[in-house]
């Protein structure tokens, strides 16, 4: 990508949108075009036809998605399912129409089965049952996959998905119930620390594992698979093939920690100092999500931030936010 080539980033307020934004601008890309959900609706697939004929972006990150926990899927599976199919439609439809470049459409690792092996590899996706818990936001982002395989077969676009593990980092949402575990932990230990509070009752059993990768580690990943040389970059893309091998690279660490050792983690981060206890009766998910990275780490990318430093900033960002 030239430094000066037009890049929408769909979702750049969340906490992959931003992080985005942030890698971008570090690496001097003068020309990143962003919308608010108020400017541009992207389930309004005439708003998306309008932006896209007006802007004319050559690249486009496709981090926009409807995204939350085990509780926020559970209880809200139709917006999940809807929301993210209405997205993905309209601004891999639009994008195709306009002549973008490349597309990079972000996903996430529970479109993988529920007990796949350990550590996940791309190809092994769609070999077995998904987890019941959020399968309508896994259905979708696998849907999203698809698209960018068929455009690429019959249109020759080059539009590549990536998976990355379990995200945290500035810009996430800090929602005691809907939001992912590590934002949750940060608020509910914060809050136990200053109301002196004895204990912390920790959903689950605390003995599943998972893996989690810094935000800006991320779009830094992101933003140098995009940048890779045709030769290397086209034959991720799978356009002249259909042997089951989708256009997907994990994004992750390698690395994982049980949800016990995570919540030790961030509670010596946050200060707390009483006690931990887990409620077994809350439901503890996928046992272990751990991606395989061999393939990203051949391409010449790795994560480099330690799991603490990474805590400690996100929890600086979370009293920021308080301010």
């Amino acid at each position: 990508m030239d430094k000066d080539a037009k890049i929408y980033v769909a979702g750049h307020r969340g906490l992959v949108g931003s992080a985005l934004i942030r890698q971008l601008n570090m690496q001097g890309y003068s020309n990143v075009v962003t919308r608010t959900h108020a400017e541009l609706d992207l389930i309004n697939q005439q708003a998306v036809v309008d932006y896209f004929i007006q802007e004319k972006p050559e690249y486009v990150f496709l981090a926009a998605a409807k995204v939350g926990g085990i509780h926020a899927n559970n209880t809200y599976p139709a917006e999940f399912i809807h929301e993210n199919l209405a997205i993905q439609t309209n601004v891999i439809h639009q994008s195709y129409l306009a002549g973008v470049k490349r597309l990079l459409f972000l996903g996430s690792s529970c479109i993988y089965p529920r007990d796949c092996p350990q550590p996940i590899k791309e190809e092994y996706l769609l070999t077995s049952e998904l987890e019941p818990t959020n399968r309508p936001y896994a259905l979708a982002k696998i849907a999203g996959i698809e698209m960018c395989w068929s455009y690429n077969r019959q249109y020759g676009t080059q539009y590549l998905a990536v998976m990355p593990t379990n995200l945290y980092g500035p810009g996430d949402s800090y929602h005691l119930e809907n939001s992912h575990v590590i934002p949750a932990l940060i608020r509910k230990f914060h809050e136990a620390k200053v109301n002196n509070q004895p204990t912390v009752t920790v959903w689950g059993t605390g003995t599943p594992k998972r893996e989690f990768l810094y935000s800006d580690d991320m779009a830094e990943a992101c933003v140098f698979i995009l940048n890779l040389a045709d030769e290397v970059f086209k034959p991720l893309l799978a356009s002249d093939r259909n042997d089951g091998l989708p256009p997907l690279v994990n994004i992750g660490t390698g690395r994982d920690v049980t949800i016990k050792e995570l919540a030790d983690l961030v509670s010596s981060v946050v200060g707390y100092t009483g006690k931990l206890e887990f409620d077994s009766t809350k439901p503890d998910g996928t046992m272990r999500k751990l991606m395989d990275v061999s393939f990203i780490n051949s391409l010449g990318w790795q994560a480099s931030r330690d799991f603490v430093e990474g805590l400690q900033l996100a929890y600086q960002n979370f009293v920021e936010i308080l301010g």
